[in-house]
């Protein structure tokens, strides 16, 4: 059962994390590469900005981006301005967000999201507080996956263990946690049946592609090679 109150509160949480670990970021800091292959630090930080008023666009019944090329030219042209700007400006486009998350809503209502992908209007503060909690760790200043809290890297692995269900590039595969949580995705593809075990953590960095999965063990064959996000 989705709980968008819950999830808006995690918002909040995950969002002030965030905003004291880049406030402590200068020039210098932001302007050096991030996690993402061909983004700085400033370019996650811009990346974080405009979504957050792009989910305000959906919550609020607009298209999120008025096309991909303006989505990368906003964050492209956002990336490069001083740590005072950028922290501003990731502060108040958050406070919209929660604003407008916080709006009285039919909650059940289905929304439309980038490239047409539609969803429950009660997942959207899920969704920013995905972008929230693994962009900070895509900075690449301390905080990990490790670090996440334990609720936020289950639900992940259920997001996306939905979202490679049937997938045709994916076989079918068992994902396993060393605590006795279990996941099934992929199917789509001949091969398998795979089981990968692992830390909660390193299985959601396979998932998300931010780790390589060479920390998990594969039994059956090898490690399925996913789609990108």
């Amino acid at each position: 059962m989705i709980d968008h109150a819950h999830d808006l509160d995690a918002v909040r949480e995950a969002t002030d994390r965030l905003l004291s670990a880049t406030r402590k970021l200068d020039d210098s800091a932001l302007a050096e590469p991030s996690r993402l292959p061909g983004w700085s630090r400033g370019h996650v930080v811009a990346h974080l900005s405009r979504n957050a008023d792009a989910l305000v666009n959906v919550l609020q019944g607009r298209p999120m981006y008025a096309d991909s090329e303006t989505r990368d030219r906003d964050i492209e042209r956002d990336a490069t301005r001083p740590k005072a700007e950028q922290s501003a400006d990731l502060a108040e486009s958050a406070a919209r967000f929660v604003a407008a998350a916080s709006a009285p809503a039919d909650w059940s209502r289905t929304v439309t999201m980038r490239n047409g992908v539609t969803d429950s209007a009660s997942r959207i503060p899920f969704r920013r507080r995905i972008e929230v909690e693994l962009h900070h760790v895509d900075l690449g200043i301390g905080y990990e996956l490790e670090d996440l809290p334990d609720e936020f890297v289950t639900r992940e692995i259920d997001f996306l263990a939905e979202r490679f269900g049937g997938h045709p590039d994916v076989v079918s595969t068992s994902v396993a946690d060393d605590k006795g949580l279990a996941w099934t995705t992929g199917g789509g593809a001949e091969g398998g049946p795979v089981t990968v075990r692992g830390t909660a953590p390193e299985l959601l960095g396979w998932l998300c592609g931010r780790r390589d999965g060479s920390a998990l063990t594969v039994e059956g064959g090898p490690l399925p090679a996913l789609p990108p996000l």
